[in-house]
């Protein structure tokens, strides 16, 4: 398999669909070419080359490291799996799969709470750089305005 290949062609995607995040008006069809195409489109890249490497179809190990041992999941154990291609394509393809994921549910959960694009911009590029930080500093700042939108909603 072709890796490099692969790995440019997952970052492709998921950058198109950070780009219609960022910059696409927020429509429905929108969201679904960034739902379906994106996310959905590593995913099952994701679950295609993880059944295929666990399979042992593709790559079972680089010469000089020890065969993949899945119920490993020491540091030792995970380091053999990143130490191929197909390992580093494999672990990236999750990532990318789930920072886009988020980063979906941050842009729908600020436009609903009101946040305009230039507020939200920091958090989703944030996101796409470095997945989790993004999502606890938008947890963070969504939390004050959601709580007072429940309030808003609660008869009184």
């Amino acid at each position: 398999m072709n890796w490099p290949w692969l790995f440019g062609v997952t970052n492709l995607v998921a950058v198109i669909g950070w780009a219609l995040l960022l910059f696409a008006p927020r429509r429905p069809g929108t969201y679904s070419v960034i739902l379906f195409g994106g996310v959905g489109l590593l995913c099952l890249t994701y679950a295609v080359l993880l059944v295929l490497l666990v399979g042992g179809l593709v790559d079972p190990g680089a010469a000089g490291t020890r065969p993949f041992d899945y119920s490993d999941y020491s540091i030792g154990g995970i380091r053999a799996l990143f130490g191929t291609d197909a390992g580093v394509v494999v672990g990236w393809t999750h990532y990318l799969a789930f920072d886009l994921f988020v980063g979906l549910w941050i842009s729908r959960d600020a436009d609903n709470k009101g946040f305009g694009r230039l507020v939200q911009a920091p958090f989703l590029l944030l996101t796409f750089l470095a997945g989790p930080l993004g999502l606890i500093l938008w947890l963070f700042v969504r939390e004050r305005r959601a709580r007072a939108l429940a309030r808003a909603k609660t008869p009184k």
